[in-house]
């Protein structure tokens, strides 16, 4: 294997950390990075290699919020189970918010496990990429707008009920049938025009990809271990791509906390509108 896969694999792994989770459309991005610099292995494995490189990703969200997401410990036990004995190691507002997470996962699971052979044959193209990056940026511009001003309703996890998280899980039913509409994009919006805050948006949208993203990742990799096998080099280039996306991922994930606090999304939207015109043009040049 030549090195320069490898330097293909690590620029794959930067690309996914940064963009898979600011609201911009990891989809969008890669598939643009794949044109410029194509890796060379088989249809197959690429196919599997987009998705399953997010397991690196996901296991940033673990490591930076472990403390929030993990539902047993006696240390800072807020809602114990029991005051006594073994039930004051369960965490329960920690369960709560996982159900509530397991609610938001529910829509987008069934239509991903029934049609994802199809919605990818239908939607995974250039076109359908492009506009939704434009109607997602424009989204998060008008949003912001009308939210001026407001207080959100809902400004701690806590207050996520089970409506709001199965409203949020609607909206990331959208990103799972159509590319380019970005994940984190579609249920930060969700999240917006439900009267949740940006931070807790944010942060639920971070929670939320672990059932998602590595859900997704077993689907694709079952699959291809069923069907195909790695070719020379290959498993090395998924684990370079999966390492290189856990580092950059866990400064993004601190950044965008940090921004998102003194800053709204707008810009975000206008650099979708930008990336959705490019995507747009580069298809009908014929360069995707």
């Amino acid at each position: 294997m030549e090195i320069t896969e490898i330097i293909k694999a690590i620029l794959f792994g930067i690309v996914e950390g940064i963009t898979e989770w600011l609201p911009i459309s990891s989809t969008g991005h890669m598939i643009l990075l794949n044109e410029v610099v194509r890796l060379d292995v088989s249809d197959e494995f690429y196919s599997m290699f987009e998705v399953v490189i997010q397991l690196g990703a996901i296991l940033a969200v673990v490591v930076l919020f472990w403390n929030q997401i993990w539902p047993f410990g006696k240390k800072n036990n807020k809602k114990p189970l029991t005051e006594t004995g073994v039930g004051s190691y369960v965490k329960g507002d920690i369960f709560e918010l996982w159900f509530h997470i397991l609610v938001s996962c529910v829509p987008a699971a069934i239509v991903g496990l029934l049609f994802d052979d199809v919605l990818e044959a239908w939607f995974y193209n250039y076109q359908t990429v492009a506009i939704m990056l434009i109607l997602f940026g424009i989204a998060f511009i008008v949003i912001e707008y009308k939210h001026q001003g407001k207080t959100a309703r809902v400004t701690t996890l806590e207050r996520i009920d089970y409506g709001v998280a199965f409203w949020i899980g609607m909206f990331q039913l959208i990103a799972a049938i159509f590319p380019g509409t970005s994940r984190s994009g579609a249920t930060i919006v969700g999240a917006l025009l439900l009267g949740v805050s940006r931070t807790v948006a944010a942060e639920y949208t971070f929670f939320l990809a672990i059932p998602v993203m590595f859900g997704a990742s077993l689907l694709k990799g079952v699959k291809f271990l069923t069907e195909s096998s790695f070719m020379q080099g290959e498993g090395v280039i998924l684990l370079t791509g999966m390492i290189v996306a856990f580092a950059v991922s866990m400064i993004v994930i601190k950044f965008l906390m940090g921004y998102i606090k003194k800053h709204d999304f707008k810009v975000f939207g206008w650099y979708r509108i930008v990336l959705g015109a490019l995507v747009l043009f580069c298809g009908i040049m014929g360069v995707v």
